[in-house]
């Protein structure tokens, strides 16, 4: 069943509900990750990582997966060695230097693959033993898996992302890259900051109305020049307007500002503590 709305203030979510959000629970070592199952039964390794498990102090045993000038290397390679050690087989992890922008990597060969120092915000790829990831800390995570040609993309969509439409650069790169079609993806939206948590101000309020006629209904006006965004709802249908199916994009029933115990929120911790860990999110070939 397909989840079309994020209960961002639920602060628990029970196996049923999350089955029928189309996700799971998957844990090994201590280390949790959400899997999509209609991805996975389509031939995808996917998860999206938690803060459990790890090594780094954010607090103690935090799973942080990036973020290079707040933690030190070797935390976050153990990190990443407990993250990968949760999926079966063996993989290589693709990622990129994120900046907020509407540029999408394509992983071709090896040297595409490891931390990049070229900026991107979506990877898409075919490549057998490659998790394309990317890392967020309340920003949308998005993997989409095309069931024909079996080429996958990760997208990080924070507000910027979203309004420069990232989504639909990088369904339109597997288009030009590997000859996908949208009504053959999957789409999975993973944990992030939801629209009854997410408050922005004016500057990110003109900015979605300068790039978007419709976009009143991701708005719940809260005080004077700030409302409430929904993110999540607002890459659906960016997914939904390059033709990928409604009834395959699955909405994780998860919000980051919520959820501080399981996942890292940047809106949350960075000004309270000064620093933050990070997510990642990854989509391979089985």
């Amino acid at each position: 069943m397909n989840q079309s709305s994020v209960a961002g203030n639920q602060l628990s979510v029970d196996e049923e509900t999350l089955a029928e959000s189309g996700f799971y629970w998957r844990e090994r070592d201590g280390v949790k990750v959400l899997v999509c199952r209609p991805l996975e039964e389509a031939g995808f390794v996917n998860g999206f990582s938690t803060r459990p498990g790890g090594v780094s102090d954010f607090p103690v045993h935090s799973l942080n997966l990036a973020g290079f000038d707040e933690d030190s290397a070797e935390n976050i390679h153990e990190n990443r060695r407990r993250f990968l050690n949760v999926f079966d087989g063996e993989f290589r992890l693709a990622t990129a230097w994120q900046v907020h922008g509407d540029q999408v990597k394509t992983v071709r060969n090896d040297d595409d693959v490891a931390d990049s120092d070229t900026k991107f915000d979506g990877l898409v790829s075919n490549l057998h033993g490659v998790l394309a990831g990317v890392k967020t800390a309340d920003c949308v995570p998005v993997l989409i898996g095309d069931t024909k040609t079996k080429a996958f993309a990760a997208v990080h969509a924070g507000w910027r992302g979203t309004v420069q439409s990232i989504v639909v650069r990088a369904i339109e790169t597997t288009q030009k890259e590997f000859g996908s079609e949208p009504k053959d993806m999957i789409a999975a939206i993973g944990p992030c900051a939801s629209g009854v948590n997410y408050e922005i101000g004016q500057e990110v309020i003109d900015a979605f109305e300068k790039a978007f006629s419709t976009c009143g209904k991701y708005f719940t006006p809260t005080r004077e020049n700030h409302a409430l965004i929904d993110l999540p709802l607002a890459n659906k249908d960016q997914l939904i307007s390059c033709g990928v199916p409604l009834d395959s994009i699955y909405i994780a029933p998860f919000c980051t500002i919520a959820r501080t115990d399981l996942f890292f929120s940047y809106r949350v911790e960075k000004g309270r503590y000064g620093k933050t860990g990070r997510l990642l999110s990854v989509i391979g070939r089985k």
